[in-house]
């Protein structure tokens, strides 16, 4: 009897010893699994993997399908900021707080943030509550401001007044009632630093929503370190708050609300995180000028020992080649002379080919080129095939005189072919006159559509 209990006893405390995420959306995605990760600073680390189980429920007389999937936890998993993944083309996910407690939530997976909602679990059903209201509030706030700007002869003081009050009601009723809780600094950093009354124009109001956007932000926080909620803060400060339709005084904002972001983080491997975050972001648009500002100003003034040198090389090899560049120099022998690319001066533009004779693509579509720029006397071709060996190259090329003709062997490993960050042939690269690289046509037909309009 006494061992009946004792393995009660032990099963129970098992049991106990561990948490439960449960997750439902609905309708069901064509996809099989979903991923847990931790956040921890600008980066995620993998948990967990669950399949995701298809049910079939009743909805208003309509079938329709539904998909959950759950998590067990250990006892001793950390509190902190997680994420669900559930596909990984156009990422869908749900993050949600985890502070030693179950969780029960569901989605719409094409809408998660709109949609997500918790049954079970304290800290993350209190937050969302309070998000919805806050929102609400400060939504009617901004309106009443707005509206001042765009009707001066308005008097609308003491609505503004009346919404300040309630939008300020909010916000101490929900820091009081998470005191001690996880989410406690998350409710206090999404705070905003309201006017006390209306403001009478434009200029001003802007300021007030620039200066004061992490007025109370703690940027020591570990909570707020190892959560998304500072990367949502950065990404909507630099690229949406700071904004301007002139494109000179848009990289101007962008190296300020960068500087002033990065010097707020005292933690230096934070700070390296953020700095390659948004590396990666302007990445997305190739904004050289800011991948640039961002690697001089900021990378390179981390200690030493904290650069990633991999990182480095890998990027500088990515963007040296990017619309806007120089196009890296090289030189070569063609019939016994030396020749270099940035001292070329014999056209106006220059079209750089990279290409093989054991590329059937590339035999199918150099002729053509060859053809199309035959009488163009504007426009020159270095023509730079990548081969194992010369001798199919050395004869080929005599099909297409008038070209500068570069022998990379070593194929896809040469030197050259690496700078330029080659992974397929044909490799089109457009230059000017200067050997900046003006245009990186996917095709042929891009190559004769860029000429063309020139």
């Amino acid at each position: 009897m006494k061992k009946l209990l004792a393995f009660i006893f032990l099963i129970s405390s098992f049991a106990q010893a561990q948490y439960t995420i449960n997750g439902t959306m609905a309708p069901i995605l064509e996809s099989d699994w979903v991923i847990l990760y931790k956040i921890e600073g600008a980066s995620q680390k993998y948990v967990q993997d669950s399949k995701i189980k298809i049910n079939t429920i009743d909805v208003q007389g309509k079938k329709q399908k539904i998909g959950t999937f759950s998590f067990t936890l250990p006892k001793d998993t950390e509190a902190g900021s997680y994420r669900v993944t559930y596909k990984l083309e156009n990422a869908g996910y749900v993050d949600f707080i985890f502070n030693k407690e179950n969780l029960n939530f569901g989605f719409h997976p094409d809408y998660p943030e709109q949609t997500v909602t918790f049954s079970i679990s304290k800290e993350n059903i209190l937050y969302r509550k309070y998000l919805e209201k806050i929102s609400n509030a400060q939504q009617q706030l901004d309106s009443i401001q707005i509206t001042a700007l765009q009707n001066p002869s308005l008097d609308l003081k003491s609505a503004y007044q009346t919404s300040l009050n309630k939008v300020n009601s909010i916000q101490n009723e929900y820091l009081t009632n998470s005191k001690d809780m996880y989410v406690a600094p998350f409710i206090k950093a999404n705070s905003r630093n309201n006017p006390s009354e209306i403001l009478d124009n434009p200029q001003t109001y802007m300021s007030n929503i620039i200066d004061t956007f992490f007025y109370d932000v703690d940027f020591t926080n570990k909570t707020l370190l190892n959560s998304s909620f500072l990367i949502d803060k950065i990404t909507d400060y630099i690229f949406y708050i700071n904004y301007s339709d002139d494109p000179n005084t848009q990289q101007i904002l962008f190296k300020n609300s960068v500087d002033k972001v990065i010097y707020k983080f005292k933690n230096i491997p934070y700070k390296k995180s953020i700095i390659e975050f948004l590396i990666d972001q302007f990445e997305t648009t190739m904004n050289l000028e800011l991948i640039d500002y961002l690697f001089e100003n900021h990378y390179y003034k981390l200690p030493k020992t904290i650069q990633d040198q991999k990182y480095i090389t890998s990027k500088r090899a990515l963007f040296a080649t990017g619309i806007g560049r120089v196009a890296p120099d090289f030189s070569w022998i063609e019939n016994g002379k030396n020749f270099k690319l940035s001292t070329l001066n014999d056209s106006e533009k220059y079209v750089l080919v990279f290409w093989s004779t054991t590329c059937s693509h590339c035999l199918n579509e150099v002729p053509k080129l060859h053809s199309f720029l035959k009488e163009n006397k504007a426009v020159e071709v270095i023509a730079f095939a990548l081969e194992d060996d010369e001798f199919g190259w050395k004869n080929y090329k005599t099909n297409l005189p008038n070209w500068h003709h570069v022998l990379g062997l070593k194929k896809w490993q040469n030197k050259i072919a690496r700078t330029y960050n080659i992974n397929a042939t044909p490799t089109y690269f457009i230059l000017d006159k200067d050997k900046k690289i003006i245009a990186k046509p996917e095709s042929l037909e891009d190559v004769k559509t860029f000429i063309n309009k020139q």
